[in-house]
């Protein structure tokens, strides 16, 4: 059996907050409509890190940065990740809008896509508007919507926890268009 080494800090090669800032992101913009929970922003905004996505925007009662309940999930990518808040989540839809993303909600409607057959396109901007823990995504966000995500699920609950939920969408979008093209080369 071979045996496995894990990389110590300097191996892990990362970017300074600098240089994570000048580099390529992923045309994506990551919607926080009104969570309750500091810790699942911080966890998202780690994810977003993570995957280098353009932008958070924090709407309604989502905290904000600095705070050290959201630095303790987030642990330094509330700095690095590019955020804005808004009063509204209706006016940071608008302006996405009239920036020309394309608007998914995770959210079980009438109408969702499975995630597994959501196919994004290399040439589209994208946001994606994730919900409150406990009402999810608001209908008044949802009207802004061009359509909905749903993440297939077999157990006897029927919703992941928001912060999960914002990691698979993120890693699934991320993967698909890596399967394509090289993005973030």
């Amino acid at each position: 059996m071979k045996k496995l080494r894990k990389l110590n800090i300097y191996e892990l090669n990362r970017k300074s907050i600098d240089e994570y800032r000048k580099s390529p992101k992923l045309q994506v913009i990551v919607v926080l409509d009104n969570l309750r929970s500091l810790n699942n922003i911080g966890s998202i905004f780690r994810t977003c890190d993570a995957l280098n996505v353009e932008s958070v925007f924090l709407c309604g009662i989502s905290a904000t940065p600095p705070h050290p309940e959201i630095h303790k999930t987030a642990l330094g990518a509330e700095d690095s990740v590019s955020w804005i808040y808004f009063d509204k989540t209706t006016d940071a839809l608008k302006q996405l809008k009239e920036k020309g993303y394309e608007i998914f909600a995770l959210e079980q409607t009438e109408n969702s896509l499975n995630l597994q057959y959501f196919d994004p396109k290399a040439n589209i901007k994208y946001a994606f508007v994730f919900g409150n823990e406990l009402k999810g995504v608001t209908q008044e966000a949802l009207d802004f919507c061009d359509s909905s995500l749903e993440i297939p699920q077999f157990g006897t609950k029927h919703s992941f926890n928001v912060s999960i939920t914002a990691g698979i969408v993120i890693w699934d979008f991320f993967s698909k268009l890596n399967t394509k093209k090289k993005v973030l080369e």
